[in-house]
C-alpha cells in the first residue's frame, strides 16, 4: 500500500524474441517504447508491457507505471491478472518472468494517485470493476469482498499457477509491492535492492492482505519489520531464502532470462510437480489457513479505523498517533550499513 500522486504515461507493448538490456530504463523512455512498438505488435495493456521471448517458451510481464513508482491501481492489477492467466492457458510458456520499469520495483497498492481516484469515483472513467465483486455492497462487506478478490485471492491464484513465475525486482519493494514479488516461485534482485512493509507504521494496519511475512522474513523479523517499518536489505534477503540469486544491476535483466532458460529447459511435467510438491507442503504446514485468517484480521483493523474515525478512514490517522503519509519518516534499513 502506497499512494502516488502522479499520473503515468500510458504506454503497452508486446514483443517477441527481443532482449533489452536494461528493460526498466529502455523501455521506460517514450522513444523507446514507440521504438519497440514499431518493432513489436500493441497489445491492449495499458499499465503493463508484455514481452514474449525465446519462440514463447518465456514471458515477462513488466508493472508499467514508472511516474507513480509502479502503484498497484485497479486497472493493472487487472491487467495482471490477464496477462498471467493467459500466459498460463498458453501451452507454449514455461517460464514467466515479473519485472517492474522505471527506478523501482513497486511502491505497493495505489491509495491517492488521479488514476486510483478516477477508477473509484462515479463517472466514465469508473472501474468497471468496481460494481461487481462486491463493488455495489455497502460498509464493512464493500471492502472486504472487493480487497478478497483484487488484492488476496489474486495473489494466492498466482501462486499457484501452473507455470514457473520469477519475479526480478530492483530498487526498492515496498507493501504490496511485496506480495506480487511473493506470489512468485523464485525471486531474483539487484544489487542495492530494499524490501519493506510500511502499513503499520503509516497506515496503522497489521499488515498485508496476503499476509505471508511469517513464512518469508521468519516470525520475529516479521514482528520487527512491521513495528517498526525498517527495510531489509538485499543480502540479509539473500542470507534468510527469501531471495535466490542477486545481480549487479545492469546485469539483472540477462541474468534473470540465462536464469529463466535454464529452468524452461526442464521437462514441464517435471517443473509443474516440483511447484505443487512444495506449495501442498508449506499449505499443510498451514499456509493457506494462515492466508485465510490473516486476511480476515486485515479486515477488522480496516473496520476498526472506519468506526473510529467516523467512516472518514479505513487506515489510522494523525489524531489517533499515525502520521499522515507525506509527514512519515523515512524508512530505516533494519541492520546498518
Amino acid at each position: 500500500m502506497h499512494p502516488s500522486p502522479a499520473r503515468p504515461r500510458p504506454c503497452s507493448t508486446s514483443l517477441r524474441n527481443r532482449t533489452p538490456r536494461w528493460p526498466w530504463i529502455e523501455l521506460g523512455s517514450a522513444r523507446s517504447r514507440r521504438r519497440l512498438a514499431k518493432a513489436g505488435s500493441v497489445s491492449d495493456y495499458e499499465y503493463l508491457v508484455r514481452e514474449s521471448l525465446d519462440e514463447g517458451s518465456i514471458v515477462r510481464v513488466f508493472l508499467n507505471r514508472p511516474d507513480a513508482r509502479n502503484a498497484q491501481n485497479r486497472g493493472m492489477l487487472v491487467e495482471l491478472d490477464d496477462a498471467l492467466t493467459s500466459a498460463e492457458a498458453n501451452d507454449e510458456v514455461r517460464v514467466i518472468i515479473l519485472g517492474g520499469l522505471g527506478p523501482i520495483f513497486s511502491s505497493g497498492h495505489d491509495l491517492g494517485s488521479r488514476v486510483q481516484q478516477e477508477e473509484l469515483a462515479l463517472g466514465p472513467k469508473q472501474h468497471p470493476t468496481r460494481k461487481i465483486h462486491g463493488g455495489t455492497r455497502l460498509g464493512a462487506e464493500h471492502r472486504m469482498l472487493q480487497e478478497w478478490h483484487y488484492y488476496f485471492d489474486n495473489t494466492r491464484r498466482w501462486r499457484n499457477l501452473g507455470k514457473i513465475t520469477i519475479a526480478q525486482v530492483h530498487g526498492n519493494v515496498l507493501a504490496a509491492g511485496l506480495m506480487l514479488m511473493w506470489a512468485c516461485d523464485l525471486i531474483v534482485a539487484a544489487e542495492g535492492t530494499t524490501f519493506a512493509d510500511v502499513v503499520g507504521t503509516r497506515l496503522g494496519m497489521c499488515g498485508l492482505e496476503y499476509f505471508g511475512h511469517p513464512w518469508e522474513f521468519g516470525p520475529r523479523r516479521a514482528k520487527e519489520l512491521l513495528l517498526t517499518g525498517d527495510s531489509l536489505d538485499v543480502e540479509e534477503a539473500y542470507r534468510i531464502g527469501m531471495v535466490s540469486k542477486v545481480y549487479p544491476e545492469k546485469q539483472l535483466a540477462d541474468s534473470t532470462l540465462e536464469f529463466a532458460r535454464r529452468i524452461a529447459k526442464l521437462p514441464t511435467v517435471a517443473a509443474l510437480l516440483i511447484k505443487q510438491s512444495v506449495n501442498q507442503s508449506v499449505d499443510q504446514m498451514g499456509f493457506h489457513n494462515a492466508l485465510n485468517s490473516c486476511f480476515n484480521l486485515h479486515q477488522i483493523n480496516h473496520a476498526h479505523w472506519a468506526e473510529v474515525t467516523g467512516g472518514a478512514s479505513v487506515g489510522g490517522t494523525p489524531e489517533f498517533g499515525v502520521p499522515a503519509w507525506r509527514d512519515a519518516p523515512a524508512v530505516r534499513p533494519r541492520l546498518p550499513a
